[in-house]
């Protein structure tokens, strides 16, 4: 049964963009050639938020990646780098990785906040917008 992950995370400056969006495109690259992994998406929204959508054939797989390489490096820097931080996972039947609207669904409802050194209003009362359709831009690797 697919494990999928979903990440939302909301750069708090400008000043970290170019190194943010260098290394999420270099986990995203890692994730596409981890055993196990069966989708990655990226997505950039509005006001610097990035979300990714992962699926994986199990949650070991998922783990084995979140803590190897260069997702591994940068996951303490994000606490730094990132205003608002939040994750959500769960099985499913299939391998298709929910839209980005059912994913803020998702999160909101089932996800939990990750640790940021600088919490954003929306980030300490857990309530985030949904992607902007039109707005955003996507990237598939897999």
């Amino acid at each position: 049964m697919p494990f999928v992950s979903i990440t939302r995370l909301r750069v708090r400056s400008w000043l970290y963009l170019p190194i943010f969006i260098v290394q999420a495109v270099r986990a995203a690259r890692q994730a596409k050639r981890t055993k196990g992994n069966l989708a990655v998406r990226l997505l950039k929204d509005r006001r610097n938020t990035f979300w990714t959508a992962t699926a994986w054939a199990n949650e070991p797989a998922m783990r084995g990646f979140m803590l190897s390489g260069v997702h591994h490096r940068i996951m303490r820097k994000l606490m730094d780098w990132c205003d608002e931080a939040a994750v959500v996972h769960w099985n499913q039947d299939s391998i298709e990785l929910p839209t980005w609207e059912a994913a803020h669904e998702r999160l909101q409802r089932d996800g939990r906040p990750s640790k940021v050194y600088h919490p954003s209003r929306a980030q300490a009362a857990y309530e985030f917008p949904a992607p902007a359709p039109g707005k955003a831009a996507e990237i598939r690797f897999k």
